[in-house]
């Protein structure tokens, strides 16, 4: 799926914070399966509480028409056995705009509703009783216009636009679905797949490692918080403390053609985004990194790799475990 062309500029901006571009959604097909799938319900009660950031949500009854806007609110309620009826396709899969990760859950396609802006009559037209919301803008303005259709769950407390973890999300989500049993397994599942990448690969821990992003407007880091660095992180990788002073209240960077020699670490890993991956092995900036001369950058070419590091979900995180390690090792090994 295209890439709406009014929302190319926005998608630049949120790349460099976050993830790696928007996508529009056009109105395809109705989802009028409702919200359940097959999985047997979880261990909440109905009516439950969800603190948010914007407030304390109450959740009467258990949803049957969920409509997930939020980035990778689809796929972590698939993952929980609920298939939303309307989603934002975020990084414009098309078809059921969710990766190969989270595919083959769906009964019935749902209505993709537009990311950045969506439209309020089309949520409404869907008749939801539940709007999920825990990764977007974060504006009170679109938490207040959604809520007014439905109960919506927003962020956490204290977590800004696009900020929301994997893990913030499976418990937000989880809560409201009333699949906090299963929303606890998938969290343990991931944790314990991330434990055995680290110790099937003693040589990560230590490491440092500079994570990088190439645009049509140059070069940035990623620094700790962004989901990329967290992930590397989290198998025992160190960011780089060059790249890690950079940091302000972003959880990226840009850099000035000065600054790409930061970019160089024991081990560089640079994502493509909206631009061939050609555009960054070319670049003789790219080529003057010693990393790039001694085998120890990888840029990330493969599209869905890729943005299963920007899914930022739980599904989206095990496909980069199981594809993105080995790569890891391979550049690292002598």
């Amino acid at each position: 799926m295209s890439v709406h062309p009014s929302l190319r500029g926005a998608a630049l901006l949120v790349a460099t914070v976050l993830v790696a571009g928007c996508g529009s959604a056009d109105t395809t097909s109705s989802g009028g399966t409702g919200a359940t799938g097959d999985a047997p319900s979880g261990s909440g009660g109905f009516p439950v509480t969800v603190e948010t950031a914007f407030g304390a949500v109450e959740v009467p009854e258990e949803p049957q028409r969920v409509v997930a806007l939020g980035w990778s609110d689809a796929e972590t309620a698939l993952a929980l056995g609920v298939q939303p009826v309307g989603a934002s396709d975020w990084l414009a899969f098309g078809g059921e705009g969710v990766g190969p990760w989270a595919e083959g859950r769906y009964d019935e396609a749902p209505e993709l509703i537009e990311t950045l802006e969506p439209s309020l009559e089309a949520v409404a037209a869907l008749d939801p009783d539940l709007i999920l919301d825990t990764r977007s803008p974060a504006t009170q303005e679109r938490h207040d216009a959604l809520s007014r259709i439905a109960s919506t769950i927003g962020q956490p407390e204290g977590v800004g636009a696009y900020q929301t973890t994997w893990q913030q999300q499976l418990e937000l989500v989880g809560r409201a679905l009333g699949r906090e049993q299963e929303a606890a397994d998938l969290r343990a599942e991931v944790e314990q797949q991330f434990s055995e990448a680290a110790e099937a690969n003693p040589g990560f821990a230590g490491t440092e490692v500079a994570v990088g992003a190439y645009t049509s407007e140059g070069f940035s880091a990623y620094v700790s918080g962004d989901p990329r660095v967290d992930f590397m992180e989290t198998l025992g990788f160190v960011n780089s403390p060059a790249v890690q002073d950079l940091a302000g209240e972003s959880f990226a960077v840009s850099l000035s053609e000065e600054q790409v020699p930061l970019l160089d670490a024991p081990l560089t890993v640079v994502f493509p985004i909206f631009v061939d991956a050609a555009q960054i092995t070319g670049n003789p900036l790219w080529q003057s990194l010693p990393a790039v001369q001694e085998g120890n950058a990888l840029v990330l070419e493969d599209q869905t790799l890729s943005n299963a590091f920007s899914s930022g979900s739980a599904l989206g995180t095990q496909y980069a475990l199981d594809n993105a390690v080995p790569l890891f090792a391979e550049t690292l090994a002598p």
